[in-house]
């Protein structure tokens, strides 16, 4: 059996990992460092420098994942931002934020990065949704917010689900290309 060495400390993203990844007997072991991410526009350098800094600490090939989210109406705000914006804002004040504006879209972009000795792996995939009406469900701000297809992603947590089908994940792209790459 594969194994990848995924460093995060977020369990929604190794059990996404994990439910994508076990349709190809890829086995996710996790490691937790603290990674201090750069601060950037572009979400791909985001999470090149991760894998970077992450792979310096682990000192064997690992795999990072990141996520950028674009509010069209805010200007592509909080883009690479998310992690301390979610932290700051509650629900209310994002919706505070959108009330001049028709536009209620939103989109993440989900960013794996698999880095070894000899090179560095960038897989990415795109998710467009809309911000809710209202807060529903469990998590950080942006989580009881952002809906897609008609649940927001904290719903799906209460329900124990993901907010994507894992095989719509990036995480396959990655999986195709990883059960290959020693062939």
């Amino acid at each position: 059996m594969k194994y990848i060495v995924l460093v995060t400390g977020n369990s929604r993203k190794i059990g996404e990992a994990r439910a994508a990844l076990s349709d190809f007997d890829i086995e996710v072991r996790n490691k937790q460092f603290d990674i201090n991410e750069i601060q950037s526009r572009d979400p791909i350098e985001i999470a090149k420098h991760k894998a970077e800094d992450a792979f310096a600490l682990a000192g064997e090939p690992i795999v990072i994942t990141d996520s950028s989210w674009d509010i069209p109406a805010l200007s592509g705000f909080p883009g690479g931002y998310m992690k301390d914006v979610a932290d700051w804002l509650k629900p209310s004040d994002f919706l505070n934020l959108l009330n001049d504006h028709e536009d209620r879209s939103i989109s993440f972009s989900e960013t794996i990065v698999y880095k070894d000795s000899e090179q560095i792996k960038v897989f990415s995939q795109k998710f467009s949704g809309k911000i809710a009406n209202q807060p529903r469900g469990t998590g950080n701000s942006i989580e009881q917010l952002a809906e897609f297809d008609g649940f927001t992603i904290g719903e799906r947590q209460q329900q124990g689900r993901f907010s994507h089908d894992p095989k719509d994940y990036v995480w396959y792209q990655f999986a195709k290309w990883f059960v290959g790459k020693d062939k």
